[in-house]
């Protein structure tokens, strides 16, 4: 049995496509303890020199349990162009319990029903991709994070008539809804941004607010 080093950091993600070698990755980079379950063999040889892979079908329950996923305290299902194959393995993990299962979901209809089968956490990289593009071609935008509820963070070029101006003296909350929470200077890091921070022309800033508003502030 191939369970978890340690309780609080493993992850086990399930699939080796484009998203799940994605967190997988990332996660190890990080100092995070991963073990990979991967039906292909030819990708467990891909990504075997790299990562712990094991080659398993993750829609058995039994495979699951030969590797200790109830071990897991979190639990990436990366499959999803299989629906079956994704709705079964989450329902899997759902029955052992893993207390924290995120899963890939290619549509809302496909996240209702994982959700309804003991999915946790739900993402849609494919939409929410689309979405960060579509605002981002407003042409201030840099970038583009929807947080919840209509409430966003947004990397942007400032608009004009706040240029030259501290954020004191251009009131952007009052005026505009917004909040400033950080500014960036060419050639110099991140800031916290306070209200005697002056706004440059060449400057970035990060944005926080509801989406309309940060929206309407930046087509300004």
């Amino acid at each position: 049995m191939m369970a978890a080093k340690s309780e609080d950091q493993s992850v086990l993600v399930i699939g080796l496509g484009r998203f799940g070698s994605a967190i997988a990755t990332t996660l190890d980079e990080l100092g995070r303890d991963v073990l990979v379950l991967e039906q292909n063999p030819d990708l467990v040889a891909k990504w075997s020199h790299r990562l712990r892979v094991v080659e398993a079908d993750a829609t058995n329950p039994e495979a699951l349990e030969q590797v200790g996923a109830q071990d897991f305290p979190i639990a990436v299902v990366g499959v999803s162009t299989s629906l079956e194959a994704s709705v079964l393995i989450t329902a899997n993990l759902s029955d052992v319990h893993v207390p924290q299962i995120w899963a890939k979901a290619i549509s809302r209809a496909h996240g209702r029903i994982l959700r309804r089968i003991g999915a946790h956490h739900v993402v849609y990289p494919e939409f929410d991709a689309g979405m960060r593009v579509a605002h981002m071609l407003s042409g201030r935008m840099l970038d583009y994070i929807e947080i919840e509820d209509g409430f966003s963070i947004v990397k942007m070029r400032p608009p004009k008539e706040i240029t030259g101006f501290t954020i004191a003296q251009s009131r952007i909350r009052e005026r505009f809804g917004v909040r400033i929470i950080g500014v960036k200077a060419p050639d110099h890091p991140f800031e916290y941004a306070t209200p005697d921070a002056r706004i440059g022309a060449e400057d970035t800033i990060i944005v926080s607010g509801d989406s309309e508003l940060l929206e309407e502030f930046a087509n300004r």
